[in-house]
């Protein structure tokens, strides 16, 4: 495959973490082409190395050998700088736990990233308005997310993610803290902002429901990938 229809690609990457004098191997060996626009899951036990893999692609954590491309570019050798700025434009995330600033209210979660990046006022106030209304939050633009449900709590957070209009969405477990009905919400909801978006999202779960709503699933055990379905 080429970059134009990969978002994201990793060529024999592992990750070993040393722990108390313990050889850990969270990633072995892991070749994945990410394909742009698409609904990417990776599946597998706790412990896996789901949420090792992710922060690899969300360039929160570097391997320990290998290459990886995140729109086009090898990120290996970016300083902790140009990986700040880099995830800051190009990579929205959203967390199982939400991660939401309690003291701030919806509005201001989803301009914090536009401020990151010095969007002026005036379009922070549009992209703020256009993505609570996407999300259906429009009506909650002054509550605190200690007011809301997990369900409207983790919509703020999807709003957040895509407020600087990213490449790349990141989420790790993002329904693992709702009940089924609001979780199956949820995944419709991030299904819809993807294709509004125009953006590819990349999330992990061990719900058999969520896995099968994406259009790739990857499914990795022991830090190896074991198996791969394309839609």
């Amino acid at each position: 495959m080429t970059d134009s229809i990969e978002i994201a690609r990793l060529d024999d990457v592992e990750k070993t973490y040393i722990l108390g004098g313990a050889r850990i191997e969270a990633l072995v060996d892991i070749n994945l082409p990410i394909r742009t626009g698409r609904f990417t899951v990776i599946s597998g036990p706790s412990g896996s190395g789901k949420t090792t893999l992710l922060n690899i692609v969300g360039c929160i954590d570097r391997p320990t050998r290998g290459e990886v491309r995140i729109a086009g570019r090898p990120t290996n050798g970016f300083v902790d700088d140009e990986l700040a700025d880099f995830r800051a434009h190009s990579v929205g995330f959203i967390f199982q736990n939400f991660n939401l600033l309690p003291v701030l209210t919806c509005a201001e979660n989803v301009e914090y990233p536009l401020l990151l990046v010095g969007t002026d006022r005036e379009q922070r106030r549009r992209r703020v308005e256009e993505l609570l209304d996407a999300v259906g939050l429009r009506t909650h633009a002054a509550h605190f997310p200690a007011q809301l449900s997990g369900g409207q709590r983790q919509r703020v957070a999807i709003a957040r993610a895509l407020a600087n209009k990213p490449k790349l969405v990141i989420a790790d477990e993002p329904t693992a803290n709702l009940d089924s009905r609001t979780g199956a919400s949820i995944i419709a909801l991030m299904r819809d902002m993807q294709q509004r978006e125009k953006t590819t999202f990349i999330f992990s779960s061990h719900d058999p429901y969520v896995i099968s709503q994406a259009d790739d699933a990857v499914h990795v055990h022991d830090g190896r990938i074991v198996d791969r379905h394309l839609k």
